[in-house]
């Protein structure tokens, strides 16, 4: 998926595509993540459409629930709930920051191989 480490660095119209394909794999797990807490909420928690989305959102943004939940299987949902959107969070980092992160590691080899310890240029081998 990325480039090697003998390859050139990616152009930044490139960059910018891989970024933008990243932020839209994003933007597709928090939105799947969200449906499923809206559909959990309304049918475990007997919470209408719009109160569902509000607590749905609250936990998978890090805020917490709004509604109290009365039912065994709501407060089971819930705790699963929570667990999924702390990994759904770090997972959604690491699927933004992996291009840039990738893209300065990048970087950084290739600025080691062009100089030696002593400072001096050398050849790259290939």
């Amino acid at each position: 998926m990325f480039e090697h480490r003998a390859q050139p660095l990616l152009p930044r119209a490139e960059f910018l595509r891989r970024l933008a394909r990243h932020g839209g794999i994003a933007a597709l797990l928090l939105v799947g993540s969200l449906a499923l807490g809206v559909l959990g909420y309304h049918t475990f928690g007997g919470l209408g459409w719009v109160d569902a989305l509000l607590d749905a959102a609250m936990i998978l943004g890090g805020m917490g629930p709004v509604h109290e939940l009365d039912t065994v299987a709501a407060k089971l949902f819930a705790s699963v709930y929570a667990l999924f959107s702390g990994v759904v969070f770090l997972t959604t980092l690491a699927v933004v920051f992996a291009p840039v992160l990738h893209r300065a590691l990048h970087r950084f080899h290739l600025d080691e191989e062009d100089h030696d310890e002593g400072g001096g240029a050398r050849r790259r081998s290939a």
